[in-house]
């Protein structure tokens, strides 16, 4: 009986989390038994070239050395407390020296957890109920979000979930990603009852998909035009684009933010904040309720640190850039060779493919990719030796520590899968 058959048994589709399945590319999914900078290798031993990271927190590759450390020197004082710790304090004055428009910062224990507690804390900011969000953008499994959402939902093309109450998403508005106008017209449809605007900076969970033009400058001007909060969910952007995140990289502060992934070092962690008369609403400082047990976890509070604690160190983004352009090129230069015109989404260290010859700038556009070619380029990639995501809808993530030999590798398997497509 094979692992992932045996898992079936006692775990619901045999994973913690639908993507990891192989469902939308078929076979079954590698068992990882350990990772180790810039690859993973599988329960049978293979070894792979990991563009997965994680799903993006391994920003520095597998078991960085001072990651490590810093957790294994965690840990010898205790996993977890349920009480203040000095961890907590410098990563929170970490966080705000990093992000300008984080004043104060809460921390949680996961994307989801973050950016559920930022929407509550946004309509008990506003004293209004409805929110917008992007069609195609995912914001963590909580019911209110999971409407026209992306990642795992739009990779089994499921808009939405059964057990999520009408009720619960009656107050949730749907608008179109790079178009202001659909955003104009649910203020006006909706006038003054609107908490927040929440957007992915830059989308990475329906493929990847950018934003266009001043499309994030004209959003923030609607939202302080009509009174409501935006929302920057930068889960995955977040330290991930640059040292400020999108909001950095793009020069826009947000009221909120929503962080996840890198500020953990590969650990559970969420955290979400902003403007300080804002976060002051939070219990118990204000009225809005949120707690948790786990929140700022010391190990995961250490591993944390000591990885934003490397990105600040000089020239680290722009070393990681330098490395993932060459891939990106290279990419696209295979492509060429080929004939081929797939369209190709990249910035910074996140790219992704998209098998559809047409440009890629939202929902409809990402939804054009033909899923089954995308299966059978993963399995070309596989095969050869890279790992990268199970589902068209998802990205490659560059790490730092993937090397030259790893790239050319890549690029060789790249060319040879793109090849045998049908």
């Amino acid at each position: 009986m094979s692992l992932f058959e045996q898992a079936k048994k006692v775990i619901p589709g045999g994973v913690n989390s639908p993507v990891r399945a192989f469902g939308s590319v078929g076979g079954e999914p590698y068992f990882v038994e350990k990772g180790y900078g810039s690859k993973v290798l599988d329960s049978n031993g293979k070894e792979y070239i990991d563009y997965v990271c994680s799903w993006g927190p391994l920003i520095l590759g597998h078991c960085d050395k001072d990651v490590n450390n810093a957790i294994v020197d965690a840990v010898q004082n205790g996993a977890s407390y349920g009480a203040p710790t000095r961890k907590e304090v410098e990563m929170a004055e970490l966080i705000s020296k990093m992000i300008p428009s984080i004043e104060m910062v809460r921390m949680v224990s996961s994307g989801t957890e973050a950016i559920m507690s930022a929407i509550r804390l946004a309509r008990g900011f506003t004293k209004r109920d409805k929110i917008v969000k992007f069609e195609g953008c995912y914001h963590g499994h909580s019911d209110a979000l999971l409407v026209k959402a992306g990642s795992g939902l739009l990779t089994f093309g499921t808009p939405s979930s059964p057990g999520v109450p009408a009720d619960v998403t009656k107050h949730t508005l749907v608008a179109q990603y790079n178009d202001i106008s659909t955003i104009e017209q649910l203020f006006k449809e909706n006038p003054g009852e609107i908490a927040c605007v929440i957007v992915e900076p830059a989308a990475a969970n329906m493929g990847l998909v950018l934003p266009e033009g001043e499309f994030l400058q004209k959003l923030q001007a609607v939202c302080k035009r009509e009174g409501a909060l935006l929302i920057f969910d930068e889960v995955i952007t977040g330290f991930r684009l640059s040292a400020s995140g999108a909001q950095g990289y793009y020069g826009i502060q947000p009221d909120l933010t929503t962080l996840g992934k890198i500020i953990g070092g590969g650990l559970p962690v969420g955290a979400y904040g902003g403007r300080r008369e804002i976060m002051e609403m939070i219990s118990p400082a204000g009225p809005v309720y949120q707690a948790g047990t786990l929140s700022g976890n010391p190990l995961a509070m250490s591993a944390g640190l000591a990885t934003l604690k490397k990105l600040n160190e000089k020239d680290f983004y722009a070393k990681l850039k330098a490395k993932a352009d060459v891939l990106w090129a290279g990419m696209a230069e295979n492509q060429t060779k080929l004939g081929l015109n797939y369209a190709f989404n990249q910035i910074e260290s996140l790219g992704c493919t998209f098998f559809t010859n047409q440009k890629v700038t939202n929902y409809q556009s990402a939804i054009s990719a033909d899923t089954k070619k995308y299966a059978q380029f993963f399995h070309g990639m596989l095969k050869r030796g890279v790992a990268i995501a199970p589902a068209q809808f998802e990205v490659m993530f560059v790490s730092s520590a993937h090397t030259d030999a790893d790239i050319e590798h890549t690029l060789k398997a790249h060319y040879e899968a793109l090849k045998e497509l049908n």
